[in-house]
């Protein structure tokens, strides 16, 4: 059933030696194409990087060596204005993304996107990763890809039949996550420790990388200081302003 497909999703970052050809990847693409888009503007692109001198390069730009350099297929998601610009002036009109709602539509739409290849990657068989370690150097590797403006690098995702078998992470319970007819914020009062718990006996009992920690701490420490900061002044030089 997709329902167990979608629930057993753990990360892959540990892949046999078998790479996917141009037709698998084209498959998943197609795939990920049918996800649903905003007003169907289909505001992305996928760079499939094949040449090993450039999976090299991304590897030490994302500080993902393992999984660029063993993965069956590499792919790059960008949000992309690029195509709807030229689409526009077929007609002698210009188009103008810079306004924050466009930069929200291309985030949604490579998203949704990118899980469709996900799930569709899924149900061959393949394991695969999400690598927001792409944002750890976009101008970088915006010009290793060639990418135009209109067009930023989102995340990439490895994709190959896996050489490991994690489990998967206890989610927060639903009752965290739906609100009926008005926002609760007075329900994590109860939840949280008992969801801190159950990662704590996770986190102590999975079969790799052991740590005696919880979830609200590690949300704690990581959303402390800012991250990445110089994305907005990236995403400005791409033609997205945030107006």
């Amino acid at each position: 059933m997709i329902i167990d497909l979608l629930t057993s999703h753990a990360s892959v970052r540990k892949y046999k030696d078998i790479p996917l050809s141009k037709e698998d990847v084209q498959e998943l693409v197609h795939v990920g194409q049918h996800a649903a888009s905003s007003h169907f503007v289909q505001a992305y692109s996928v760079i499939h990087v094949t040449d090993q001198e450039k999976r090299e390069q991304l590897a030490e730009l994302s500080k993902n060596k393992r999984q660029f350099l063993s993965a069956g297929a590499v792919l790059i998601f960008c949000a992309d204005y690029c195509r709807l610009a030229k689409a526009a002036a077929m007609h002698g009109k210009e188009i103008d993304y810079s306004h924050a709602e466009n930069v929200l539509v291309g985030s949604i739409d490579v998203a949704l996107f990118a899980q469709n290849v996900a799930i569709a990657a899924e149900s061959k068989g393949y394991g695969i990763c999400y690598i927001g370690g792409i944002r750890n150097a976009p101008e970088e590797i915006s010009e290793l890809l060639g990418l135009p403006d209109g067009v930023a690098p989102m995340f990439a995702m490895s994709i190959g039949v896996p050489d490991e078998a994690n489990e998967v992470k206890p989610r927060l319970p639903v009752e965290a996550i739906i609100h009926e007819n008005s926002y609760d914020a007075d329900k994590y009062a109860k939840i949280l420790p008992a969801y801190d718990q159950t990662m704590h006996d996770y986190y102590l009992n999975r079969g790799s990388n052991q740590k005696d920690t919880a979830w609200s701490v590690q949300m704690a420490d990581f959303l402390a200081e800012p991250r990445r900061t110089y994305m907005k002044e990236f995403l400005g030089k791409r033609g997205f302003t945030f107006k």
